[in-house]
């Protein structure tokens, strides 16, 4: 779930999220009310932005990669859709890379009506084996309505439109533990050069600087795109996106080389490389907002969508936790954020409803109300968003409009950019356990990239 986006100078859109407080519960005010009509039947009631149909007694399965809280908290945008047709849905959970999952489901008869697909690379792999199924005139007229054309595009192979984005992450955050940072005199960094600096202060004081959620893969793509894109510059990234270069140019060397510089002082990482790579993403988070005032870690870098990891901590976003922007390596701050799509993978009324729903503002609302959520859904009153720093993130992504690029590993073929164990993934796994060796990690990702890209 990776997407990239510029916003002119990214800093300026949260200079003031270090310090915000957060209340949990949301300021609605009436805007974007949903006076949900409870009686199965489909319709629209005067309140509900979208017309569904009735689709009393029939069963619909919707595949997603997603666990825990936020899969519960997707389940209760699934229960309002049965509430308002009479469908009765039921949630598969899937495994990455969710292309062979779907593979098998297919090959086994039982492919789920819709599945939320966390890769454009994909998404067209799906069209071009023929699994996906085009989105109906309905839901094509709430993405003409809700969406800017990039996210319509961002969804479309050869012209025809496959996926509805539904979620959206910013991806260029670092999150810190307040206490860690003010026992050590530690200030937010705003440059890279200050962000080593602000690590080693924190290292002085007796806490590890950094938490690295290495055993996923796909979080050390996210802090080599972050880099990459800072230091390189946009028409880089886009030109080593679509392999327009090879991961041998001289850039690549660039940003591994800076990313060497955390990664090279084991010092700085919790566990250093061997514990990092035993570390799965939401323990990274964990860790880092829990021990008191001695965490195992006083910084995480990831998403906005980390918020719900730390849900699962004592810890208060906005007083114990806090958040800056991913430092600038060059002119300006990089903004990366991911994105995750629904796709029919069967005809009929009931998929094509579901992803009408799904492509509705009254959808994203239900599901920006729990938290840990942004949606590209431009009609979606930032008011539902339960705290300031959600809303600051969600303004800052519609108002990008159609300068949102998406993630270089999510725009790979999967065997390459999205593949547990494998390609990009697995190759900076091994640069974090050596990244003295950079020659060699450009000559794999690049062997690898050129066998991906031609298949």
């Amino acid at each position: 779930m990776r997407t990239t986006l510029r916003i002119g100078r990214a800093a300026m859109v949260f200079t003031a999220i270090g310090a915000l407080a957060l209340t949990g519960c949301s300021d609605d005010g009436d805007g974007g009310k949903d006076k949900t009509d409870k009686n199965s039947g489909g319709g629209k009631d005067s309140s509900s932005s979208v017309l569904l149909p009735k689709l009393d007694g029939e069963k619909l399965s919707v595949a997603a990669v997603w666990t825990g809280t936020e899969q519960a908290n997707f389940v209760k945008v699934l229960k309002e859709f049965e509430n308002r047709t009479g469908a009765s849905v039921t949630f598969v959970p899937a495994q990455d890379p969710i292309v062979n999952f779907l593979g098998t489901k297919i090959a086994g008869g039982q492919p789920p009506d819709v599945a939320m697909i966390p890769q454009v690379g994909a998404i067209q792999q799906a069209a071009r084996k023929k699994w996906a199924k085009p989105v109906g005139a309905e839901a094509k007229a709430q993405l003409t309505k809700n969406y800017s054309q990039v996210w319509q595009d961002l969804g479309a192979v050869d012209g025809t439109q496959y996926g509805v984005y539904f979620k959206a992450a910013n991806k260029s955050l670092i999150w810190y533990n307040a206490k860690a940072f003010e026992n050590a005199g530690a200030a937010e960094p705003k440059t890279w050069k200050d962000f080593l600096a602000t690590a080693e202060t924190l290292s002085a004081s007796g806490v590890t600087p950094v938490s690295v959620g290495g055993a996923d893969g796909w979080t050390l793509t996210d802090w080599f795109e972050n880099i990459y894109l800072s230091q390189a510059g946009p028409e880089k990234y886009d030109q080593l996106a679509k392999h327009e270069i090879t991961w041998k140019d001289p850039s690549v060397k660039d940003a591994l080389t800076t990313l060497a510089q955390l990664f090279g002082k084991p010092s700085l990482i919790a566990g250093g490389a061997d514990g990092a790579l035993q570390t799965e993403f939401p323990a990274s988070v964990t860790q880092t907002f829990t021990g008191g005032d001695q965490p195992k870690a006083a910084m995480v870098y990831e998403g906005d969508f980390v918020a719900v990891n730390i849900g699962e901590t004592k810890a208060k976003i906005g007083t114990d936790a806090k958040v800056f922007p991913f430092p600038s390596v060059g002119a300006e701050s990089p903004v990366v954020t991911g994105g995750d799509a629904a796709v029919a993978l069967k005809d009929g009324k009931g998929a094509q409803a579901l992803l009408t729903w799904l492509a509705s503002a009254d959808a994203a609302k239900i599901m920006a109300e729990q938290g840990g959520f942004i949606s590209p859904n431009k009609a979606l009153d930032a008011a539902a968003y339960p705290n300031e720093v959600q809303r600051t993130m969600a303004k800052a992504l519609i108002a990008a409009g159609d300068a949102v690029r998406f993630d270089m590993s999510d725009q790979a073929p999967q065997s390459f950019g999205g593949t547990p164990g494998k390609g990009e993934w697995k190759t900076l796994q091994d640069f974090l356990k050596n990244p003295k060796d950079i020659a060699g990690t450009q000559a794999k990702l690049e062997s690898d990239a050129a066998k991906a890209y031609k298949s």
